[in-house]
């Protein structure tokens, strides 16, 4: 019983799919059809309203034409036959209707016969021809002014006639009329799509966008107006026939194609504009739409079942898993004790491999650090040097000065060997710093210590052989950094320049420069320079361009340089070594 119900279940199945498909094909027909057609609609109005206003800018301009020629003096004498106001009435029509873009301008006396015209050189000119057939002419005499859309008789061409009676001393005189032409308006309606035209009241296609189309009728032509019409030669010889067009409602059909209708007013007395806009696009475009619905709809649904499916059948498998598995926990069980004793040996071979790997990682640290310490004792060993030697100066000297009776002068010297022991204090301070961890030194000083400082350590060999040049603002200038630690770069730096100079004639010259956040301090001798085979690796520990040198205090000097914020380098150029140094200035 199951099986069969589980057939008869996957058979409906199908059935009932295939009618919920058919009905949301049907309902988003529906739903495509009533969507296009509103929004056909809305275009379609609105594209009438905009053919509108364009044919009533255009009528506008014309209108006023008729009312300014009445008002010309040539005019009434080219009415009452004078032969000079005619030629001239006609240059100036001509003149004027090229300015205006009006198709002609012409002057009919009472009788009906044209007495000037703007055409009045071409061989279809007007001058002569008899318009008293014309209803415009008929109706502008009797009420002043009138307005008629109908086929040119000598031109051939459709046009829209104003006309406006001339009056003198209260008698009609005869008919100012000016022919309107839209062949630019139907071309700018033409880009439009759909189709759009003018129908006057006697249900005529007057202006239109399709030119096959003018002066058909789309609804019943009276037998009356039919008559007139053809007496007045209104649209031609022929009676208007049908358009090709089929209307009901605000639907309109031409051929296999499908229109909506858009109506407005016309600005031409009893007639109404029309647009056809195409139902076609905008009805594939919702059809569009609601197959796009449609097909996430039934994505959905889709998705949906599958999800249900495939829930019902995991949970078939999750039954046969579970059984599966219940069989496989029992043999599974032995496999995880045995798996659980190889780990636990694994785990103490990795523990006894991590406390090796921890004790070498730590044997090279203090390898490291016993290296470091090296290149630190004999960088201070080397700076040592400077101050023990200047003591023993300033020792002897005192013993000269203190038999030759001079005690303040023996003082001054004693005052500098407490100072320079203080400075030695200083340096060997800086081992300890090295071994262990330190806060940054800080403190200020002026160029101006740090100057004098460096040439008491240098003493007698450098005296007469440096030239400081600095002016007062920078000597003042205050620097971020210790006073002593900012020294033994320089002292550094003028050894150096020192040895490179020799005993000869050489000179050393000290520049500062105080800028708004630092202060450069150049130190340049004319000395024969740098190698070019270790100035790449100068600044770097145990290399040296003195044959006895150990290679500490240049490296030494740029790290100082380095932790107070500024820089020491090797300048390019320069017949002998000149070195910038770059300094922060305290704030």
């Amino acid at each position: 019983m199951p099986s069969r119900l589980t057939s008869r279940r996957w058979i409906a199945l199908p059935l009932i799919v295939a009618a919920l498909l058919g009905l949301a094909a049907l309902a988003g027909d529906r739903w495509s059809r009533a969507r296009a057609t509103r929004a056909t609609d809305t275009t379609a109005l609105a594209t009438a309203r905009s053919h509108a206003a364009l044919l009533a800018s255009e009528l506008q301009k014309f209108r006023l034409l008729p009312l300014v020629l009445v008002e010309f003096p040539d005019v009434r004498a080219a009415i009452t036959g004078s032969a000079a106001s005619q030629a001239r009435l006609n240059a100036q029509l001509e003149q004027l209707a090229m300015r205006t873009d009006a198709a002609n301008l012409y002057v009919i006396d009472a009788r009906g016969r044209t007495v000037a015209a703007s055409n009045y050189r071409a061989r279809t000119s007007f001058v002569g021809q008899n318009y008293s057939f014309r209803p415009y002419f008929r109706d502008a005499m009797r009420r002043g002014a009138s307005e008629l859309f109908a086929l040119g008789t000598v031109t051939g061409r459709p046009g829209f006639y104003l006309a406006r009676r001339v009056d003198a001393d209260g008698r009609a005189l005869g008919v100012v009329v000016v022919k309107v032409e839209f062949g630019a308006v139907e071309a700018a309606w033409a880009r439009s799509s759909g189709a759009s035209f003018v129908v006057g009241p006697q249900n005529v296609l007057l202006i239109t966008s399709r030119a096959d189309w003018r002066f058909r009728s789309i609804g019943p032509v009276a037998p009356a107006v039919a008559a007139a019409a053809r007496r007045t030669l209104q649209f031609g010889i022929a009676p208007p026939l049908p358009a090709p067009l089929v209307v009901s409602g605000r639907t309109a059909i031409a051929g296999a194609d499908r229109y909506r209708i858009g109506v407005v007013a016309a600005p031409i007395a009893g007639a109404r504009l029309i647009h056809l806009t195409p139902l076609a696009p905008a009805l594939a475009a919702a059809r569009t739409l609601a197959l796009l619905w449609g097909l996430g709809a039934t994505l959905f649904a889709g998705i949906v079942g599958a999800i249900a499916i495939r829930a019902t059948e995991r949970r078939r498998l999750q039954r046969q898993a579970h059984a599966r598995l219940e069989r496989e926990v029992a043999a599974r069980t032995a496999e995880l004790r045995e798996a659980n004793d190889r780990l636990r040996v694994e785990s103490d071979e990795r523990a006894d491999t991590d406390r090796r790997y921890r004790a070498a990682r730590e044997e090279l640290a203090q390898a490291n650090r016993l290296g470091t310490l090296g290149q630190i004792t004999a960088g201070v060993a080397h700076e040592i040097n400077q101050p023990v030697a200047a003591i023993r100066t300033f020792a002897e000297n005192g013993a000269i000065l203190l038999d030759r009776g001079s005690p303040d002068a023996t003082r001054d010297n004693l005052r500098r060997i407490v100072g320079l022991a203080d400075r030695i204090g200083t340096i060997t301070a800086e081992l300890r710093g090295f071994a262990r961890k330190r806060t940054p030194a800080g403190g200020t000083a002026t160029l101006a210590d740090v100057i004098d400082g460096t040439l008491i350590l240098i003493g007698e060999r450098a005296r007469g052989r440096i030239t400081v040049d600095a002016a007062d603002a920078a000597r003042e200038t205050r620097l971020a950094g210790d006073r002593v630690r900012i020294e033994q770069i320089l002292v550094n730096l003028v050894q150096n320049a020192l040895d490179a100079i020799g005993e000869g004639a050489g000179h050393i010259v000290i520049t500062a420069t105080a800028g708004v956040d630092t202060m450069t301090v150049t130190i340049a001798d004319t000395g024969p320079g740098v190698a070019d085979d270790i100035r790449d690796a100068l600044f770097t520990p145990f290399t040296s361009n003195k044959p006895a040198g150990l290679g500490l205090g240049l490296a030494i000097a740029r790290d100082i340089a380095r932790e107070f914020g500024g820089e020491l380098a090797l300048a390019p150029d320069g017949p002998g070594a000149r070195f910038v140094l770059t300094l922060k200035v305290a704030r």
